[in-house]
This record gives C-alpha cells, sequence and structure tokens, in this order.
C-alpha cells in the first residue's frame, strides 16, 4: 500500500506543523519539508508506513532523501520526554530543513503544546530573548546548533535568557569544547546532542543513549540500533542495504562516524572520510577542526583537506577571519602534534553554506585548491 508525498515549504511553519500532525495520524500525506519545494523533484506516492522523508545535507557528498514512519518519528519524541523528565513548551529556533527542528514540532504535537516560532533566518540574540518571553509552560525546552548557543552567550540580552530554560539541547555538528565549558561555567543546562536523520535525530545524549537505543563500534565505526531508525533512503536500495544491517536480530545504521565508548560513554573521534594521512601520519580533520576552532576569531573556521607537494595531503583552514599562520601551528602542534598544524588559512569575504546553515564542505575545499 502507498500514501501521497506532499512537499510543504520549510519556511511555512504553520504549514509544516499541520501537515505533520496529519501525516502522523495517517488522515494525510507523508510530508517532505524543504526549502526550494517548487524545484523539488519527488514521487508522487510512497510506502503506506512512511510518514516524514528528511532530506540531508549534503555537505560531503549527493544528499539522500531519509524515509521515517510514524512509529519512529513518535518514539523518537517519547524518548526525548522521557529524557528531558517530561513534556514541555518549545522555543523553535532551527530553519524546519533540520531534524531536530522538525522535532520540536513533533514533541509538541505529541504532548499537545503550542511551540513558539522564532524567524531562524533572522536570528539574533534580542530576537531570541524577545520569542522566550513568550514561553508559558512550566518546562521550558530549545535545540541549537552550537553557533546559535555561541552567539547567545557571548550577548548580555540573552545570557539570563538561556538560564530559564530547563534544557538547552545542541547538536547538528561536534561543540567546541571550550563553548561547551562556558556553557557549564554559566550555569545553563545544556545537553549534547548525537544522531542524525536516520535515527530520527539525538538519540545519545552527553555520550549516552536514550529510550531504546544501542550503540555499538565496528572496526572504529559508530553503529546505532533504535525504535526511531529511519525505513531506509527513499527510492535508493543500494544506499539503504549498505547503511541499515540485521545483526543479531536488530537493525542498525552504520554512520560515518567514528567514535569509541569507554565506561559506557560515547565519544564521536571524527568522520571516516575526513582522516587524511600526512607524511605518513593518520590525522582526524574534525579533531584539527575542534582545536581551531577554539582560537580566537575562528569558533566557524572549517579546515578541509589539501594536496602538499611534500606530505601528500595537509589540513587547511578555511576562515573569514586572519590569524598568523605560525600562530595556528604552533597552537595546534601544541595540541595535537606537528603533523596536525594546518599549512595554510584561506581567507574568504563568507563561507559557503547550505540550505540548511550547514557549510558546504565540498564548496569550501574547492576554494582551498584555488
Amino acid at each position: 500500500m502507498t500514501r501521497p508525498l506532499a512537499v510543504v515549504d520549510a519556511a511555512d511553519t504553520a504549514g509544516v506543523f499541520a501537515a505533520l500532525r496529519s501525516a502522523l495520524t495517517a488522515d494525510g500525506p507523508a510530508v517532505l519539508p524543504h526549502a526550494h519545494p517548487e524545484a523539488v523533484a519527488a514521487p508522487e506516492t510512497v510506502d503506506q508506513r512512511i510518514a516524514l522523508v528528511v532530506e540531508t545535507s549534503g555537505s560531503t557528498g549527493k544528499p539522500k532523501r531519509v524515509a521515517l514512519s510514524a512509529d519512529a518519528v513518535l518514539a523518537s519524541a517519547a524518548a526525548s520526554d522521557a529524557a528531558l523528565g517530561g513534556p514541555g513548551q518549545w522555543l523553535l529556533a532551527l530553519p524546519l530543513t533540520y531534524i531536530a527542528a522538525i522535532n520540536v514540532l513533533v514533541r509538541s504535537i505529541a504532548s499537545g503544546t503550542e511551540p513558539v516560532v522564532m524567524d531562524a533566518e533572522q536570528f539574533t540574540a534580542e530576537r531570541f530573548a524577545d520569542a522566550a518571553a513568550a514561553l508559558g509552560a512550566p518546562m521550558r525546552f530549545t535545540s541549537l546548533v552550537p553557533a546559535q548557543l555561541a552567539r547567545l552567550i557571548d550577548a548580555d540580552a540573552a545570557l539570563e535568557t538561556l538560564r530559564r530554560f530547563d534544557r538547552i539541547l545542541v547538536g547538528g555538528q561536534a561543540m567546541p569544547l571550550d563553548l561547551a565549558a562556558k556553557a557549564l561555567e554559566l550555569g545553563l543546562n545544556v545537553t549534547r546532542t548525537y544522531g542524525s536523520s536516520e535515527t530520527c535525530g539525538g538519540c545519545v545524549w552527553d555520550g549516552v543513549p536514550i529510550g531504546s537505543t544501542e550503540v555499538r563500534i565496528t572496526d572504529g565505526r559508530i553503529e546505532l540500533a533504535t525504535s526511531s531508525l529511519a525505513e531506509g533512503y527513499l527510492d535508493d536500495a543500494r544506499r539503504t542495504a549498505f547503511a541499515f544491517r540485521e545483526h543479531d536480530g536488530k537493525r542498525w545504521y552504520l554512520t560515518d562516524d567514528t567514535g569509541e565508548i569507554v565506561d559506557g560513554v560515547l565519544r564521536v573521534t571524527g568522520r571516516v572520510d575526513d582522516v587524511i594521512v600526512s607524511g605518513g601520519v593518520k590525522i582526524s580533520l574534525a579533531e584539527v577542526e575542534l582545536a581551531v576552532r577554539t582560537l580566537p576569531g575562528l569558533g566557524e573556521a572549517v579546515v578541509v583537506a589539501a594536496p602538499h607537494p611534500e606530505w601528500g595531503e595537509s589540513p587547511v583552514v578555511v576562515s573569514t577571519v586572519a590569524l598568523p599562520l605560525e600562530v595556528l601551528r604552533e597552537a595546534i602542534s601544541a595540541r595535537l602534534g606537528r603533523a596536525a598544524a594546518p599549512a595554510r588559512i584561506v581567507l574568504v569575504d563568507s563561507l559557503p553554506v547550505l540550505a540548511n546553515g550547514k557549510p558546504d564542505r565540498l564548496s569550501i575545499a574547492a576554494l582551498a585548491l584555488k
């Protein structure tokens, strides 16, 4: 059996909210929120089980369309509510092309609450504080990406507002260690989330699985099993068969991330495709990027690989802010060793981003070659 698939403008929060409500009760079509709905070539129908389709960012390759059942989406909401200590009212501050933003709407639907919505494209500390003032429930939550949290922490107008949230979920990308430490020092109830569209968002909080989630490491690579797991990729059987696998009677999602589990806590160490060999030494670009982002002015810098005439490959920093190369190299060498020191800094007027606001790493890598 099949059901219709409706492509909904991600900028129309009320429209997505209503479409999701109908999709989750099976009264309406499955939903694909998109930043450019008029340009989307999507199938007219999908399998009856599918309620939500999320297009991945494509930050390192061709975008994928993740197909999620209503059971998976609602299981994710239930696991989140349990981890939060109960339902509450949410402030939506992310674009609805993010699975984290969609989850804010789903949690609101499941708990019968109305989210407060701000324009994510016009995100400022002042607008965030104004929107938060409209929250009326005893329990208050929001979901942010690290760059948003950093901007709010640096603004006096938003700091007291942040302290009034019962929980601030931060995900979408790795949080710089200095940002996490600063949030803790300021008394903010911040939780780092790890997951993806394939797991219906964050299913590991502060390194610990929530709900039914299980984590294991296979050949250094993170695998996840959870009741919120996707059905697979829409119209892409090959990718689905590679990423979703049966082990011991359970379906597991093979992530693109590397990690380790220490005393039951997951630590993400990088991506499978971000490890380069420079002069015979393996280097994680993710670890270099985290270290670079702790330096003054480089909080949003991106680290990519570029050819090196002597070492084969080397890390290159692409940034809108200048820093003397020797200062940068010494700082990174002290943390990660001389082989990890970036060979160059490429200055740009602005960093290319995807529709969901994440760095467009393919375009950025092309800039590093110029």
